[in-house]
């Protein structure tokens, strides 16, 4: 009667355990993934889900890391003019959204850039972080270009000794990953972050939105300019906040025209970017950051982005959502 008792009582208590949140995380891609999940009864342990995600992450990591000399990229990067390599379709699908983009901001972005990464200090073969000499730059400049990259079936082919570089857009493709991956384990609602990259589906525990903050681009401290709720949405910032240097009272960030040859130089400071897909949202936030405050705007408008521009104004900054942006912060 006492067993009989006990069992009664243990699946009652297990019955009134309701949905729990749970939070993981650990480095990645020479920054942090964060992980933030409602747990059902029954519904997959942290450990579990720490395994799936850094499995994901890792396989990132081994395809698209330009620090690693025996990644997938490193490998198609060292390939001379004239070459072409079988790549696996997901980095073929990265490889042609990157031409999409390119061909959209007729040059603007470009996952090509890898050479003049490391001329001016920015990528895995730099030296240090420098204006670099006119003629080294237009050394450089010859080995950049879309035009100089097709794709043929299964492989990726150059015309030049063109090198890749996917960080623009790799995290926001893994934090896509994690999101399906997440869904797959049972996992209906969830914040998943990579970099900086995000995706939030559903609800906290307690039927609340998840609500995100959005960076002032400041460098001395983290301020939130706007916290927005966020269901079904891949939510992607880019700035020149976090990674510059300074020559001769000018200031030189890690984001690049490609066509120019060298860092931004305007006034627009980050763009913020929601989209269902996280991939979509990375990439089209680089992108109109390369443009700048004016054509970036007008961009945004044109292609019913979901944007938020911000722009440095009289020691202060100003902030202008687009329309789609609008809709989509108003929550559900």
């Amino acid at each position: 009667m006492r067993k009989a008792l006990l069992f009664i009582l243990m699946l009652l208590t297990a019955c009134n355990q309701g949905p729990t949140l749970e939070r993981l995380g650990g480095p990645t891609m020479g920054s942090s993934y964060s992980i933030q999940y409602v747990r059902e009864p029954g519904g997959p342990a942290p450990a579990q889900v720490q395994a799936a995600v850094e499995a994901i992450l890792n396989d990132i990591d081994q395809h698209y890391s330009t620090y690693r000399g025996d990644s997938t990229v490193s490998q198609f990067n060292r390939l001379p003019a004239n070459q072409c390599m079988a790549l696996p379709p997901d980095m073929l699908e990265l490889a042609a959204f990157g031409q999409h983009l390119a061909e959209q901001s007729d040059g603007a972005f470009d996952l090509t850039v890898e050479p003049l990464l490391d001329l001016w200090g920015f990528g895995p073969q730099a030296r240090q972080e420098q204006v670099p000499d006119p003629l080294a730059l237009a050394q450089a400049r010859q080995r950049v270009g879309y035009r100089h990259l097709r794709i043929d079936g299964q492989a990726l082919c150059k015309d030049a000794a063109v090198q890749l570089d996917f960080n623009s857009i790799a995290a926001g493709h893994a934090v896509d990953l994690i999101a399906e991956r997440l869904r797959a384990m049972g996992v209906a609602s969830f914040v998943a972050e990579a970099t900086g990259e995000l995706k939030a589906v559903g609800r906290k525990p307690d039927g609340s939105p998840w609500r995100i903050a959005l960076e002032l681009p400041r460098e001395d401290r983290q301020i939130a300019r706007q916290i927005i709720p966020v269901n079904g949405l891949g939510v992607s910032t880019s700035g020149d906040y976090r990674h510059y240097f300074e020559e001769n009272g000018r200031r030189y960030s890690h984001t690049f025209d490609a066509r120019l040859g060298r860092p931004v130089d305007h006034d627009l400071a980050a763009v913020t970017v929601l989209d269902a897909s996280a991939l979509q949202a990375d990439g089209y936030s680089t992108l109109l950051l390369i443009l700048g405050p004016e054509r970036g705007w007008d961009f945004a408008l044109a292609h019913d982005l979901a944007a938020v521009l911000v722009t440095r104004a009289d020691g202060g900054f100003v902030s202008r959502a687009t329309p789609a942006f609008e809709q989509a912060v108003k929550g559900d």
